[in-house]
């Protein structure tokens, strides 16, 4: 019995080293300088984003352009177990338009 409880802790444990923290998904952007208008669309980004990935990965990446947005969804979109569907495509673009023209006009 004891040798069961062992091994299901130690899986638990591995299980949640494995899955990326709260924190660790949001890294790269405090959620609460979202102005209210955008707020529906970051939690779509946050939440299909974060699947695969930390937010960082693309508030961090340097992309302005709207264009490569699009192509840079869509490929994620199209990734097995991203959970971004067609219609989760505009709310997110929404979101990284807004993003961008907040980092360049200096934050």
């Amino acid at each position: 019995m004891r040798c069961r409880r062992a091994i299901a802790a130690a899986l638990l444990g591995a299980g949640l080293v494995a899955c990326p923290s709260a924190m660790e998904r949001t890294e790269g952007m405090d959620p609460s300088v979202v102005v209210a208008e955008e707020r529906a669309d970051y939690a779509v980004y946050a939440d299909r984003c974060s699947k695969c990935h930390s937010l960082g990965r693309s508030l961090h990446s340097g992309i302005t352009d709207d264009a490569f947005w699009r192509m840079y969804v869509e490929r994620m979109r199209r990734q097995p177990g991203s959970g971004i569907s067609e219609e989760d495509m505009q709310p997110i673009l929404r979101f990284l338009h807004w993003y961008s023209q907040k980092q360049k006009a200096g934050g």
